[in-house]
């Protein structure tokens, strides 16, 4: 994909319809009580604040689509690109911004799982997103 203000605008917008999702998913999961059901402490209130950081970082992680993989479709990208905050979010915010230790594992056994499948919905999101507005 050819790096233009189009394809950056783009591939923004489906990182945030992304994160949006994830959004969803996440605080969807909490308020049914799935992720306590399997052991993760993580259910966060839905407030502006947090809708907000998850719809820009979604926006900025969508700005890896801009990697050409032509011979993949973008649901398969975004699986591939959702390993990277999902990597940061285990190895980094986890253990250095939330004090929760490597993986998040104070969260729970289960954290690395849970945030894997969660970051999958950004990926599978963003990707069928950028599928049905762009012809490559």
């Amino acid at each position: 994909m050819k790096v233009t203000v189009k394809n950056i605008s783009l591939t923004f917008s489906a990182g945030c319809v992304g994160g949006l999702m994830n959004m969803l998913a996440v605080w969807l999961s909490g308020l049914a009580g799935l992720t306590q059901a399997l052991g993760v402490k993580i259910a966060p209130q839905l407030t502006a604040p947090w809708l907000y950081n998850r719809l820009t970082w979604g926006g900025l992680w969508g700005l890896m689509f801009l990697w050409s993989m032509r011979r993949l479709s973008y649901p398969v990208r975004g699986l591939l690109y959702c390993l990277a905050p999902s990597l940061v979010q285990l190895f980094v915010v986890f253990p250095f911004q939330a004090h929760k230790g490597v993986l998040g594992l104070q969260l729970g056994y289960l954290t690395p799982v849970v945030v894997l499948i969660f970051n999958a919905v950004w990926g599978l999101a963003a990707g069928a997103w950028l599928q049905l507005t762009m012809a490559e």
